[in-house]
């Protein structure tokens, strides 16, 4: 009896590993094409950091003309939560990261290199551990959980390292006879790898990111089918990479340690490895330590979060890419109008070590973000975020004649107005455009230099009696401004008062600043003159009478 014998005994149906080879052939791309893949566990919400990597996968197939894949990998079906592959891929696609390939459902797929399920492969993984126990490169493991714990005991009260390797590696030498028999018996097994490894000896890996890296080699006898007969994660993302043809593995730099082991499986199997780029994680400052974002502690952490607050898709991508890129940001700048798909990713330039996540540059981002939008596509992203999280202002958007015109404020000009960075923010941005809102409110008017009672009221009475005009143009409103300021003892121009202050009693600016106030109950707004052709004469009248009154 030789290897063969045991293998078809274990895995009789299992296809010839030449099938596959031909089902799932090169790929026609061109040279230097790149084909990466996202390949997430169905076992919780997507992290930012998934996001992050799938944003880099998608960039580089994009700019190489490659292909960019979703693979599910659910082989550890315990972890597995209701609806998560629907979950990951609603999350790409609320970012705008569509695959070429792979999952679009809980069960569907899209391509030809599928399924793109792991536990809908359980097949091909069965015809490579077959190959491999028939090669003498795998062997069947009849050690209990018992036995394993005992063996881990004994190796923790000996200080040495755990696993299952050289002597501790009990059944790796049973003979071929006795393997068949204790499998004709009935007794319990999982197939394990071969290592051919020695942990004396180093290999040498340069990964794309992290450069030139050594390990000692992989010497343990991993499990590579379970005694459910699917795969472990090992053994199944080489054939998949293998399989689907993937050039650029792009993950978390928690993985850099399986490289030994992961290159090893490839080498035994007679794949050519992908190459490796393994990603340093997004860190949080917290109290001046660095830590990774957490999934139990920032909500953050959470792609689901950026839904919930508003924040922009291209918005979150930007930050993202600055994070990954050092140069994107001057890039940028010197492209303001480009799209960021025009901007040329390179690993090589990636952070070693991990870069820290910043909400307020990324808000800042949003604010350039949002800037840049029309006024009816940030009445579109209001309304539709508005529906799910803001009741309140999904009705306040139902006059969309009026919404557009408040949201063409200040917008489309050299200097658009920035003060929307989310659409968490439109509300308290716009309220007191509102009649309804603004006028039934208890307001605070903070007036600044000029604050008495009697003074304000005179500034709003004189203004509406002899200079509102709503058909004047800007500068036609603001020479009267400054005409009102005269009549009343301050400066028309703020240069003339600064240059002989005991002259007037303050200067125009303070004067609009009194006006402004009293309409909007702020200081700070975008153009006043858009504000008052917006709210109309009828309403300019009310709010200054409220002033008055106030």
């Amino acid at each position: 009896m030789d290897y063969k014998d045991l293998a078809d005994l274990i895995f009789p149906n299992a296809k010839d590993v030449a099938y596959y080879e031909e089902k799932y052939p090169e790929r026609n791309l061109k040279e230097g094409a790149i084909v990466t893949r996202f390949a997430p566990s169905p076992t919780g919400f997507v992290h930012i950091g998934g996001l992050y990597q799938s944003l880099i996968a998608r960039k580089l197939a994009n700019q190489t003309e490659g292909v960019f894949l979703l693979r599910i990998e659910d082989t550890d079906q315990k972890r597995e939560v209701e609806n998560g592959i629907t979950d990951i891929v609603q999350s790409l696609d609320r970012f705008g990261i569509e695959p070429d390939e792979g999952m679009i459902s809980e069960t569907e797929g899209k391509g030809e290199y599928g399924p793109y399920r792991q536990s809908m492969r359980k097949e091909i993984y069965q015809s490579y551990a077959k190959y491999l126990i028939e090669q003498g490169k795998a062997y069947p493991c009849f050690c209990t959980s018992e036995d394993l714990e005992e063996m881990r005991t004994k190796q923790e009260n000996a200080k040495i390292r755990p696993g299952y390797y050289g002597v501790w590696a009990k059944c790796r030498n049973i003979t071929v006879e006795e393997a068949i028999k204790k499998i004709q018996n009935g007794e319990n097994y999982i197939i394990r790898f071969k290592s051919p490894g020695r942990e004396d000896r180093k290999i040498k890996h340069h990964d794309v990111i992290k450069g030139n890296v050594d390990f000692p080699e992989n010497d343990q006898d991993i499990v590579i089918i379970k005694a459910d007969g699917l795969p472990t994660y090992h053994f199944a993302h080489a054939i998949d990479d293998h399989l689907m043809r993937t050039t650029h593995v792009i993950r978390g730099d928690e993985w850099l340690s399986s490289i030994p082991l992961h290159l090893q499986l490839f080498h035994e199997l007679g794949f050519k490895a992908p190459k490796y780029a393994h990603i340093a994680p997004i860190m949080k400052n917290d109290n001046g330590n660095k830590r990774k974002l957490s999934k139990r502690k920032d909500p953050e952490a959470a792609v689901s979060y950026y839904d919930e607050m508003g924040i922009p898709k291209e918005a979150v991508n930007e930050y993202l890419l600055n994070i990954a890129n050092s140069n994107f940001e001057n890039w940028r700048r010197a492209n303001k109008d480009k799209s960021m798909d025009e901007f040329e990713l390179q690993l090589n330039k990636m952070s070693v070590s991990g870069a820290l996540f910043d909400m307020i540059k990324l808000l800042d981002v949003g604010k350039t973000v949002i800037s840049k939008f029309t006024a009816e596509e940030v009445y579109d992203n209001a309304l539709n975020w508005a529906k799910t999280y803001d009741k309140e202002l999904e009705n306040m958007l139902q006059d969309k004649e009026y919404a557009l015109k408040i949201f063409g404020i200040e917008r489309g000009n050299k200097k658009p107005r920035k003060d929307i960075a989310k659409w968490s923010d439109v509300k308290e941005n716009i309220e007191y455009m509102y009649d309804d809102k603004f006028l039934a409110k208890e307001q605070d008017y903070p007036y600044q230099v000029i604050n008495e009672k009697e003074e304000v009221d005179k500034i709003l009475d004189l203004y509406m009696k002899n200079y509102y005009d709503e058909n004047d143009d800007k500068q036609q409103w603001f020479d009267k401004i400054k005409e009102l300021a005269g009549e009343l003892g301050y400066a028309k121009e703020v240069k003339e008062y600064k240059a002989n202050p005991d002259a007037y009693k303050a200067h125009v600016g303070d004067v609009s600043t009194v006006l402004r106030v009293a309409l909007t109950g702020r200081t700070n707004t975008p153009d006043m003159y858009e504000i008052m052709q917006v709210l109309g004469k009828e309403s300019i009248e009310k709010r200054f009478e409220k002033a008055k009154r106030n």
